[in-house]
């Protein structure tokens, strides 16, 4: 797909799925900066937000720093547990959301997810306000329906500039 230098561009990262999909395929951290950085290519950058759950680890917080320094605008959303023990922790209809309001000042939105629950807000993206979508998310853990409606894919397994890995203890 063709990548227009007057693009305006938003970025909006599901980080749990993010997170968990790096760590459980390959060990490692996912270098967000560098997502940022191939998401955005050169375009002019609205907005980027950084969808995170707080669950209340020694570390998070450090992490959501991180993010901010990178240059997300971070919104945080606490983790929900249940009285079974059950946990929750969705950013979808937030992320689906936002995407929608801010869809009149963007000509590109930028999905970091391969959740194929994003597919309805692809479609109404596209159809309704006329916007391209991407997805950048790892292969192994994307929806093949999502891959079907998106203009754009960059699998993140192509290129190891996309991990970090782990901190040795």
């Amino acid at each position: 797909m063709i990548k227009h230098q007057d693009q305006r561009v938003g970025v909006f990262v599901d980080v749990a799925n993010m997170y968990h999909s790096a760590k459980n395929i390959f060990g490692a951290r996912l270098n967000f900066k560098e997502v940022l950085k191939t998401a955005v290519a050169g375009r002019p950058l609205i907005r980027a937000i950084a969808y995170v759950i707080k669950s209340n680890s020694t570390e998070e917080q450090g992490f959501f720093e991180a993010l901010d320094k990178q240059g997300f605008e971070v919104k945080y959303k606490d983790l929900q547990v249940f009285a079974g023990g059950a946990k929750k922790a969705d950013w979808d209809v937030g992320i689906a959301v936002d995407a929608i309001k801010m869809a009149d000042k963007l000509d590109t939105v930028v999905l970091v997810t391969g959740d194929g629950d994003f597919i309805p807000l692809v479609v109404y993206l596209k159809e309704n306000r006329g916007c391209k979508v991407e997805v950048i998310a790892f292969g192994h853990t994307t929806s093949g329906k999502l891959l079907e409606v998106v203009d754009d894919f960059l699998n993140l397994e192509d290129d190891k500039k996309f991990l970090l890995q782990p901190k040795s203890r």
